[in-house]
């Protein structure tokens, strides 16, 4: 499959970074639990004072749940981290698509149709450069067109011109030719 995901980490300082966020986000709004569990039960312990049995009972369950909701976090702040890092991947993806695009047509290898794939957020950003690159192509083969209008009146001018000028129009004639060469790139 062609646009199959290989890569996860196509932005790692953005990816983690925003990981991390989401999964300290989700710690500090989480310790609530352990807290409040803690606090109920040193409650229990000091209203049931009296019956040593029982308090170290509830001192030991106590101990226990929160080993067990202490493991649980940690599962849950990984998955949380993964389930992140492959989230941000349908955003960094396309800006790194994006940037690639951009690089290639700087180079001058010509424009292929920005796509992003299959999931990725933010598509209507490809159709919107597509388009945009689309009409400032229309646009260049417009002013390619007239140029070659021009350099040809130009051309006809020159016979008609004194010597004195002729290099002149040669001067703009070969400009020109160089304004078109570069249209013939696009």
């Amino acid at each position: 499959m062609k646009n199959k995901r290989k890569l996860y980490l196509i932005n790692p300082s953005f990816q983690i970074k925003f990981s991390i966020m989401i999964s300290l986000l989700l710690f500090i709004s989480s310790m609530i639990y352990p807290i409040a569990i803690y606090d109920i039960t040193s409650n229990a312990i000091e209203k049931i004072g009296e019956s040593v049995k029982l308090s170290q009972e509830l001192i030991d369950n106590r101990k226990t749940l929160i080993i067990i909701l202490t493991f649980w976090q940690i599962g849950f702040l990984a998955m949380i981290f993964i389930v992140s890092i492959f989230f941000s991947h349908k955003i960094a993806g396309p800006l790194y698509r994006l940037r690639d695009f951009f690089k290639t047509i700087q180079k001058g290898e010509g424009r292929d149709l920005l796509q992003f794939r299959k999931g990725d957020y933010f598509p209507e950003i490809a159709t919107e450069v597509n388009k945009t690159f689309d009409i400032i192509q229309q646009n260049y083969i417009e002013d390619f067109y007239y140029l070659e209008e021009v350099s040809r009146y130009i051309g006809s001018l020159s016979s008609s011109l004194p010597e004195k000028h002729k290099n002149d129009i040669n001067e703009i004639n070969k400009r020109l030719a160089e304004i078109q060469q570069r249209f013939n790139v696009i």
